[in-house]
């Protein structure tokens, strides 16, 4: 099969070559092409020393050349036009990294040693899985040793040779395959399952940063529900032990068919692919099992889930090493997420002060969650609770529409008209200003310069 590589990809290949070097692309690329998908990385392997591709190519960045990585960069008067019509840093940069063998894992994370190799066998051995153990070259077409085209074809997630050797130089390898076969939809071979079991409590030993890009991805792919089969190798246990405990939860109430972790993956499923959302999802109600309560009639009720699981988040977020903006992006709409439902819902009042508490830039967001934690729970009630939504659609709408006033910075009068009032600055004038808002949310028509002077002459001077 015939892989089409970018120019710059090319180019190297061809000039290593001529230098009488082996070189290949190498991996997920190469996986990836033999799937129809478009690869987002192009790395290369070859025979040749770091510093003979840096004597080769003028461009190089010694990217992690103490493990025979270097970054060449192609000139980009050498692309094709195509090419060259949308150039990134992408287009024109790639990893060449020298074939090599590592020596013994002492941490279930690193190489103590790595020796480089003149075998393409030997380099590709050390590999994953046999889907990333594939290489290819334009005259030799695909190199596969283990048997990666035949998983490719079967749906299989495999590893490269003796699966436990494999989990135990990188722990990581155990949620990635779990991660592989959410984004691919593949199966993961019974041997490979069974060294990922005995071996999940390696995971220990990984970095929460490179835990928590496994886990995003997995979340973030067509499968997140995948995450069950972490939880049933044993791997959450290790990263996330609160979802085991979702999942041994129960939710004996009308409005829910499954216990607290079933529930979350149907939520899953039901949201956009999109990092906030997802984590928003598997963590609106993981605040629940510290909340449960059971009446006397064997109900189960939850009271302050909401904000207790968005406590929970926030320390499980942290823990994950995850940036400020997405941690509190989650947290908002954990924290709101059961807003609204109750009775008819909303009146006007209440759900504009919702909206300037929320953020008006949030609300879509919030009715993704809302709307997907509706697709995880039973048919109680829920025509009623379709209407509500319904109805909170159309106040938004309104609310956009004529660009009512939200927050303190859209009120028609500020702080410099309050000072010309006589009001010192300080936190009285936060106070005034605030109040002033209050009312406004109330009733948008007093949003007028005219009408909030008075207001501010009338009470509080």
């Amino acid at each position: 099969m015939k892989i089409e590589i970018p120019t710059g990809a090319a180019y190297i290949l061809q000039q290593l070559n001529q230098h009488g070097y082996e070189a290949y692309v190498v991996g997920g690329c190469v996986r990836d092409s033999l799937l129809g998908k478009q690869p987002h990385d192009w790395d290369i392997t070859t025979s040749a020393k770091p510093e003979e591709v840096k004597r080769i190519f003028a461009r190089t960045i010694d990217t992690g050349i103490q493990h025979g990585t270097v970054t060449v960069l192609v000139n980009r008067d050498i692309l094709t036009a195509e090419d060259a019509g949308n150039v990134s840093h992408t287009d024109y940069a790639f990893e060449v990294t020298t074939y090599r063998v590592d020596g013994e894992y002492k941490d279930h994370r690193r190489p103590e040693t790595v020796c480089f190799t003149a075998s393409l066998e030997e380099d590709l051995k050390r590999r994953d899985f046999t889907i990333n153990a594939m290489a290819y070259n334009p005259e030799q077409g695909v190199i596969d040793i283990f048997g990666g085209q035949e998983d490719l074809k079967r749906g299989i997630i495999r590893c490269v040779g003796c699966a436990c050797e494999r989990f135990d130089e990188d722990a990581l390898r155990i949620l990635r395959a779990v991660r592989f076969g959410a984004q691919l939809d593949f199966a993961i071979e019974d041997k490979t399952r069974e060294a990922m079991r005995n071996q999940a409590r390696f995971l220990k030993d990984i970095s929460a940063e490179r835990i928590c890009t496994e886990l995003t991805k997995m979340l973030v792919s067509d499968h997140p529900e995948r995450l069950e089969e972490a939880y049933e190798l044993g791997l959450t246990k290790v990263f996330l032990p609160e979802f085991d405990v979702m999942m041994q939860t129960p939710q004996n109430n009308q409005y829910h068919l499954y216990d607290v972790g079933h529930h979350t993956l149907k939520v899953m499923e039901a949201v956009p692919a999109t990092t906030v959302l997802r984590y928003a999802a598997l963590f609106h109600d993981i605040g629940k099992p510290e909340c449960k309560t059971t009446d006397e009639n064997g109900v189960d009720h939850f009271y302050g889930h909401p904000e207790a699981s968005a406590k929970r988040a926030e320390i499980i977020m942290r823990r994950l090493k995850m940036d400020n903006d997405t941690i509190g992006q989650v947290c908002r709409l954990v924290r709101n997420h059961d807003y609204g439902l109750s009775g008819k819902g909303p009146g006007i009042k209440s759900f504009r002060k919702f909206i300037a508490q929320l953020g008006a830039e949030y609300f879509e967001d919030y009715l993704a969650i809302r709307k997907g934690d509706m697709a995880g729970q039973s048919d109680c009630n829920l025509e009623q609770r379709k209407y509500v939504i319904a109805h909170m659609q159309e106040m938004y709408t309104e609310i956009m529409e004529q660009n009512q006033c939200l927050k303190m910075s859209e009120l028609a009068i500020c702080g410099k008209d309050l000072i010309e009032l006589g009001v010192k600055p300080g936190p009285d004038m936060g106070r005034i200003l605030k109040e002033l808002l209050n009312r406004v949310l109330d009733a948008p028509e007093l949003n007028t310069r005219e009408q909030l002077l008075a207001i501010v002459k009338e009470s509080y001077l």
